[in-house]
This record gives C-alpha cells, structure tokens and sequence, in this order.
C-alpha cells in the first residue's frame, strides 16, 4: 500500500506507530500547519454570512420584511 503525502511537503508519511506526527511527515511541517491555521490562512467557510450577502439587494440595503 503507497504511503499517504504529507499535506505540507508531500512527501511520503510514515504510518503512526513509526511517525508521532501523522498526518504530517515531521514535526517541522505539523508546526507549519498549525501556523497557518492561528495566522488565518485557513478558513471554514461560514455558510449562514453566504447566504445573508445574497439577500441584499443591489443598492446595499437589507431588505425589510414586512408582514
């Protein structure tokens, strides 16, 4: 079985019992995650802010919902 890229370098990674730092090949390339992730370069898309942009209208303004 090939071993899995490292999601950093891709490189091969070493299965668990071998390497402490799977999913990563290293330690170095685990730490390089985690940087991107704390300086924002990663971000979950936030699908409820999506779907508010959609219903402004064009000129800016929320719409009002009136009953």
């Amino acid at each position: 079985m090939p071993l899995a890229p490292c999601p950093i370098c891709q490189k091969p990674v070493p299965p668990r019992p071998e390497n402490t730092s799977q999913p990563f090949c290293s330690r170095r390339c685990r730490a390089v995650d985690l940087g991107r992730w704390l300086g924002e370069e990663y971000r979950v898309p936030d699908r409820q802010a999506e779907q508010q942009e959609d219903e402004l209208p064009s000129d800016g303004e929320p719409r009002r919902h009136d009953a």
